[in-house]
C-alpha cells in the first residue's frame, strides 16, 4: 500500500512538471521516475508513520513558469506548498483535498482568476500568502472557517467587494495584509476584536467610513502596524486615539478624508517610528506632545489645514530623519 501511495505522489508531481514550460523543467532535472522521490529537488517526505509521502514542496525563486497543475491537489499528505517568486500563470487549482495543508505561498507570480472558495476547506491553514498576483473577484466569504489562520497576505491584486465579516472567526490572526486592491465598503467592526492582531494593512483600496470604534475599545496592545493610507476613510479621531495603541510602531493614515484635531494622545505612543497623517483635512495646531516621540524617524503632516507655530519640542527628536509640514498654514520658524 505504501508503494502505491508513493507512486500516486510521484505521478502527481510529474504531471505538475509537465504543465511547466520547457525551460522551467530544467530546474527540476532530478524529478525523474528512476530517482527516489524523496531526493527530488524541493521535495520533503514524511517520517516513519507515513513513509515516503510528500509532506512539503518548496520551489520558490526558481524562475519556474507555466500553469499550476491541479494534480498537486492529489498530494493529500502535503503540509507546506511554496511556489512563491516564480512566473506561474493561469488559475489557482481547487486544492480541496489538501486537508493537512498548513502553509500555502503562491505570492509573487502572475496568477489570474479568483481565490477558490475550496481553500476554506483547508482547515489547518495557518499561513495563506497570495499577494502580488493578478487575482480578481472577492475575498471568499467563508474565509473565517480558517480558524487557525495567523498570516493572511492578499495584497497587490485586483480584488473587489468588501472585507468579509467572517474574518472575526479567525481569532488567531496576527497579520492581515489586503493592501493595493480595489476593496470597497467599510472596515468590519469585528476586526478590532481580534486579540492577537499585530499588523493591519488595508492601504490603497477604496474603503470608506471611519476607523471602527472596536479598534479603540478593545485594548489593542498587540497592534504594531496600522496602514490605512490612500482610501476614502474619514471622520474625526477621538482624543484618546493614541492611548488605545500604545505599542504601535508604524501609523499611516495619509491620503484620506480625516478631519478635526490631531489627537495629542499620539504623543503617548513612545515606540512610534513612523507617523504619516498627510493629505487629509486635519485642523488646529501640531500637538506639542509629539516631542515625546523619541524614536520617531519619519513625521509627515503635509497638506492639511494645520495652523499656529511649529512646536519647539519637535527640535528634540534626535532620531528624526524626515519632517514634512508643507502645505499647511503654519507660521514662525523651524525649531
Amino acid at each position: 500500500m505504501t508503494v502505491h501511495d508513493n507512486s500516486t505522489d510521484m505521478i502527481s508531481l510529474l504531471d505538475f512538471k509537465r504543465a511547466m514550460t520547457n525551460n522551467s523543467r530544467q530546474a527540476l532535472r532530478s524529478w525523474h521516475a528512476r530517482v527516489p522521490l524523496c531526493t527530488w529537488k524541493g521535495v520533503v517526505c514524511s517520517g516513519p508513520k507515513h513513509p515516503g509521502r510528500v509532506m512539503e514542496l518548496n520551489l520558490h525563486f526558481l524562475s519556474l513558469s507555466g500553469t499550476i497543475s491541479p494534480s498537486l491537489g492529489n498530494l493529500t499528505f502535503l503540509r507546506r506548498l511554496d511556489l512563491s517568486s516564480n512566473g506561474f500563470t493561469g488559475e489557482i487549482p481547487p486544492f480541496n483535498r489538501l486537508q493537512r495543508l498548513e502553509y500555502l505561498d503562491l505570492s509573487r507570480n502572475s496568477l489570474r482568476g479568483i481565490i477558490p472558495d475550496t481553500l476554506t476547506n483547508c482547515s489547518n491553514l495557518y499561513g495563506l500568502f497570495l499577494s502580488s498576483n493578478l487575482l480578481i473577484g472577492e475575498v471568499p466569504s467563508g474565509i473565517g472557517r480558517l480558524s487557525n489562520l495567523v498570516w493572511l497576505y492578499l495584497g497587490g491584486n485586483n480584488l473587489t467587494g468588501e472585507i468579509p465579516p467572517s474574518l472575526k472567526n479567525s481569532s488567531q490572526l496576527e497579520y492581515i495584509l489586503l493592501d493595493d486592491n480595489k476593496l470597497t465598503g467599510t472596515i468590519p467592526d469585528d476586526l478590532g476584536k481580534l486579540p492577537n492582531l499585530s499588523e493591519l494593512n488595508l492601504a490603497e483600496n477604496r474603503l470608506s467610513g471611519g476607523i471602527p470604534e472596536t479598534l479603540y475599545k478593545y485594548n489593542q496592545s498587540s497592534l504594531q502596524v496600522l496602514y490605512l493610507s490612500s482610501n476614502m476613510l474619514g471622520k474625526t479621531l477621538p482624543s484618546y486615539f493614541g492611548d488605545a495603541f500604545l505599542n504601535l510602531r508604524y501609523l499611516s493614515l495619509e491620503d484620506n478624508n480625516f478631519e478635526g484635531h490631531l489627537p495629542a494622545s499620539l504623543g503617548n505612543i513612545s515606540g512610534l517610528d513612523w507617523l504619516s497623517m498627510s493629505f487629509n483635512k486635519f485642523v488646529g495646531q501640531v500637538p506639542s506632545s509629539f516631542g515625546n516621540l523619541g524614536k520617531l524617524d519619519y513625521l509627515n503632516l503635509q497638506q492639511n489645514n494645520l495652523l499656529g507655530f511649529i512646536p519647539i519640542e519637535l527640535g528634540g527628536l534626535k532620531q528624526l530623519t524626515r519632517l514634512d509640514l508643507s502645505d499647511n498654514n503654519l507660521q514662525g520658524g523651524v525649531p
